[in-house]
């Protein structure tokens, strides 16, 4: 129970800094094969939209 009562008066910055401890661990340790880990995003095309060319192929006023 004291272990609880330590961990409640932690200061929130503490406990951010621990928790950035903690995924830079995983992060590290879960890295190894050249497998993405869970934390990274799949790349994603940069495309814009296509215009509307709407206007266009009805000829528009």
């Amino acid at each position: 129970m004291s272990e609880d009562q330590e961990q409640r008066k932690i200061s929130l910055a503490d406990a951010i800094k621990q928790k950035l401890a903690q995924k830079k661990e995983q992060a590290s340790s879960g890295n190894r094969g050249g497998f993405q880990s869970a934390g990274t995003k799949k790349l994603v095309s940069q495309n814009n939209k296509k215009p509307n060319n709407q206007r266009r192929r009805t000829g528009g006023s």
